[in-house]
């Protein structure tokens, strides 16, 4: 990684847990939402399996969600390796071509 100043530190700092902190509010959001779907359709419709859908999908979202902010964020071990080694190639292309 390269060096940075303590004030991009901070920014940097400052997005990340602003971006873990959405996830973390969507992923309630999503518990408490869909605990409610369940019980309605559980007691006041009877027991109807249709909650089961909006589970399903919202819960993907929240697995993308979360593959993009810890996983693939700014900073993340997966993004600096396959930074690098794109750095890597362009560098090897560069080498290779022939200058007039």
């Amino acid at each position: 990684m390269a060096y940075l100043t303590p004030d991009d530190l901070e920014r940097l700092a400052h997005k990340r847990a602003g971006a873990k902190l959405g996830w973390y509010i969507h992923a309630t959001v999503y518990v408490a939402v869909n605990l409610l779907i369940f019980a309605l359709s559980s007691y006041a419709f009877g027991h109807r399996p249709w909650s089961v859908f909006p589970l399903l999908g919202w819960g993907l979202g929240l697995a993308l969600h979360g593959v993009a902010v810890f996983m693939l964020g700014d900073g993340s071990s997966l993004r600096r390796r396959l930074l690098e080694r794109e750095r890597e190639r362009l560098r090897r292309e560069q080498d290779h071509v022939p200058r007039s």
